[in-house]
């Protein structure tokens, strides 16, 4: 028998809400994204810089969010939040933002990285596997892409215990293996001379253009430059280490919520972020930061230049020979695999409520007979399925980290709205630092945003764009309440 209510069943503790953070936020990014920071600025220092930033904020920003939390321990997280805060305008737009871009777009770039890395070992998934209506090619890779999303959801379908179980299991094996690279890595590398050479004269920043032709340009950087560049590269840094807020979508399901889902999200951020700045240095002790784009071996391409953006894999390599590139391949298949089990376990929970509300598919407020929102679930597999064939996931990733960061904004900035609106409603949880903590994080993530849209115009102002197409689409379906909100 269906309904539309999750049950009061909590399946879920500290320890596993943490998992859904840290294992939600570990994707393929930290594997990846170093490379195109290289180019960007080309200086150690500076991209250590972006990382404890990027790491400051989220903790900030964790920290924040565990008084909303705290408040409205429901089912639906962020979007509750805004309704709260702001109405149900404004909650629609995130949702839709949510199920346009935010969500299902990283769930869909995640499988597929997941198919690439798979491709190390079976490279036949590179080929096609046939036409989709003379208009574009289908490869063996989208496929597993699509497989891994329909496997996946299907387990999910199956009770949230499913979920967890898959979500501990990927997160702690992903993180043993982690700190495993960053240890061999820094005992290895430490032995070297190379991490002196990376940060000999590291803040002098230079951006590396490389043409069709593949000639090479840099560009010296400083003044408004520097802080220009600065602030459009940092957007690879915030996407490895987005998706923190998915443990808030899940609320209902967790035991004592109102005290673990704040600690979750200290816990989880926090472990992340040692790890991603712990990773970098032990890339940079290990690889030079530049090379050449000739090479062949990952120390002579240096990070800049290494082979697909794999830093991580380059960096196995520097450590175990031939067979690095190998096993981190597989590291990451697990680590692609378990955070895609996050995101598709949370984001589910945001579109059943929404359904709640009038304000999504109506059948996606059904929840099927092992207490989770089905309908929800296949709803959001089946959008993330076309992304992945659409091509165009890289593009969403950019448009979403810059419209996932608006809404972080309007939702830390609704906890100073709530505390005027309703000061006496219960909060279990205060924002640590309030009001100097949540007020320096709303600073700098827009400062973030206004650089992004002048600084790389077009993807923000796409991003800015899907975001305010959220408006008319909800005067379209919901007139009546509109006028009610109003």
């Amino acid at each position: 028998m269906q309904n539309s209510q999750l049950t009061n069943t909590k399946s879920l503790g500290l320890l596993d809400a943490t998992t859904v953070v840290a294992g939600s936020m570990i994707g393929s990014g930290i594997f990846i994204v170093t490379a195109p920071m290289a180019r960007d600025i080309g200086s150690a220092a500076w991209i250590m810089v972006l990382w404890f930033l990027t790491g400051l904020i989220t903790v900030f920003a964790a920290l924040s969010y565990g008084e909303l939390a705290g408040m409205m321990p429901n089912a639906g997280g962020q979007y509750v939040y805004l309704q709260r805060a702001y109405g149900k305008t404004v909650s629609f737009m995130y949702g839709w933002t949510v199920f346009s871009v935010i969500q299902t777009g990283v769930i869909a770039a995640v499988a597929v990285a997941f198919s690439k890395y798979a491709a190390v070992f079976f490279p036949a998934l590179n080929k096609s596997a046939f036409n989709l209506f003379n208009f574009f090619n289908v490869t063996y890779a989208q496929l597993l892409s699509i497989s891994s999303l329909v496997l996946l959801t299907f387990l999910n379908a199956g009770g949230v215990k499913n979920g967890k179980y898959i979500q501990l299991v990927f997160t702690f094996a992903k993180l043993i293996a982690l700190f495993a690279l960053i240890f061999i890595g820094l005992w290895v590398g430490l032995k070297s001379d190379v991490i002196t050479q990376n940060f000999s004269n590291a803040w002098t920043a230079k951006k590396t253009i490389i043409d069709s032709a593949g000639n090479i340009k840099t560009i010296q950087l400083s003044g408004f430059a520097l802080m220009g560049a600065l602030g459009a590269t940092i957007i690879n840094s915030l996407f490895s280490s987005d998706a923190w807020n998915n443990v808030t979508f899940i609320a209902s399901e967790i035991r004592e919520p109102k005290k673990n889902i704040p600690r979750s999200l200290f816990l989880g951020t926090l472990i992340v972020t040692i790890i991603y700045l712990l990773a970098n240095l032990a890339y940079f002790a290990l690889i030079p930061l530049k090379g050449s784009t000739e090479a062949k071996d990952a120390f002579s391409q240096g990070i800049m230049f290494m082979s697909n953006d794999r830093v991580g894999a380059g960096a196995a390599e520097m450590i175990f020979g031939s067979i690095g590139s190998i096993m981190m391949a597989g590291l990451i298949l697990v680590s692609t695999f378990g955070c895609n089990n996050g995101l598709i376990l949370a984001g589910s929970r945001l579109f059943h409520t929404m359904a709640k509300d009038g304000l999504f598919f109506k059948k996606a407020q059904k929840i099927n007979k092992f207490d989770v929102p089905g309908y929800a679930l296949w709803i959001q597999c089946i959008w993330a399925s076309l992304l992945c064939l659409s091509g165009k996931y890289s593009d969403l990733l950019v448009y979403s980290t810059f419209a996932a960061l608006l809404f972080y904004i309007l939702t830390i900035f609704g906890i100073f709205i709530l505390r005027k609106k309703e000061p006496n409603t219960e909060r279990p949880y205060k924002a640590w630092g309030y009001p100097i903590v949540p007020a320096l994080y709303i600073l700098i993530t827009l400062a973030i945003c206004i650089d992004l849209l002048v600084y790389d115009t077009k993807n923000a102002g796409i991003g800015l764009l899907i975001v305010l197409l959220g408006l008319p689409i909800y005067f379209l379906i919901n007139k009546n309440q509109i006028k009610e909100n109003e």
